[in-house]
Order: structure tokens, then C-alpha cells, then sequence
């Protein structure tokens, strides 16, 4: 049975990746006003996938009989210097959320709750990916740092970026 600590958590990390998701939103805006709409587009996918995980944990929620509970969060930052400062801002979130599935397996794990562990098994994963992933494009971004040519290749790579539900 999920206890009252870990239902809770549940529900706020479910609240999380919907914050994620506008702060992804917001990086998505600031491209766009740059007229970088490969690199809008890589962060308007990256919050449909947010969303996405949200979704993962209300569902979840509802099956093992607990409620999910939508609260307000923060307003993400809108103010970035540049692409390299979205990615990096995004990165730190990556890794704040890898601490938060962490914390919700340790609780899982202390719990013994089995069903919860299995399903924080996926996230854990997840987040793997997604760090690497924005590693990987950071480190390119400074490659590329003077290359204006290798940067708007890579703007228009990310413009084919899409979302597949998995």
C-alpha cells in the first residue's frame, strides 16, 4: 500500500514535469523571438514529452487508487542570454528532476512498495537519456560556439525533432 509520504510525493512530481513543461515552453519563446525555430522546436517537443511524463504519474496515481492532485507552480524564468544558456539552464533541470525520481525510489525503496519501484524504473532511465542528451548538444553548442554555419545546421536539425508517445 502507497503511503501517505510517498502519494504525496508522487503528486508532486507529477506537478513538476507540468512546470517542466513551461519551462521548457519558455526556452522554446526565447528561440523564437531569435528567430531559431529548430531550436524552438527542440523545446516545444521537449515540453510535449514533460507533459507526457506528467501524464505517466496521473495515471499511475489513479490506478493504484490514489488522487492525483494539480497544484500551482512557479512561473519559470523567461530571461536567457542565449541558446547555450537555455541548454544549460535545462541540463540543471534534468538533473534537479534526477534528484527528485531519486528521492521518490528511495522513499519507494524504504516503502517496500514494489509497484512504485518498477514504475520509477522508466523515469530513472529517462533521465539518463535526457541528461545525456543535453550534455551531448551543450558540449556541440561550444564547439560551434564561432561557426555560425555549424549553428544554424544544427537549428535546422532540431527543426525535424518530433514527440513520440512510447
Amino acid at each position: 500500500m502507497v503511503s501517505e509520504q510517498l502519494h504525496k510525493k508522487l503528486n508532486e512530481q507529477m506537478n513538476y514535469e507540468f512546470y517542466s513543461a513551461n519551462a521548457y515552453m519558455a526556452m522554446a519563446a526565447y528561440c523564437s523571438a531569435e528567430s531559431l525555430d529548430g531550436f524552438a522546436n527542440f523545446f516545444i517537443v521537449q515540453a510535449k514529452e514533460e507533459r507526457f511524463h506528467a501524464m505517466k504519474f496521473y495515471h499511475y496515481l489513479n490506478a493504484i487508487g490514489k488522487r492525483a492532485t494539480i497544484s500551482e507552480y512557479k512561473a519559470p524564468n523567461n530571461d536567457f542570454t542565449s541558446v547555450l544558456d537555455c541548454f544549460e539552464q535545462a541540463l540543471q533541470q534534468e538533473k534537479d528532476v534526477t534528484k527528485r525520481i531519486y528521492e521518490l525510489s528511495d522513499i519507494a525503496m524504504n516503502d517496500r512498495e514494489h509497484a512504485t519501484i518498477n514504475f520509477l524504473k522508466w523515469f530513472i532511465d529517462e533521465q539518463v537519456e535526457e541528461e545525456d542528451t543535453f550534455d551531448t548538444i551543450i558540449q556541440k553548442l561550444k564547439r560551434i560556439e564561432t561557426d555560425s554555419n555549424a549553428f544554424f545546421m544544427m537549428d535546422a536539425e532540431f527543426a525535424g525533432r518530433s514527440f513520440t508517445e512510447e
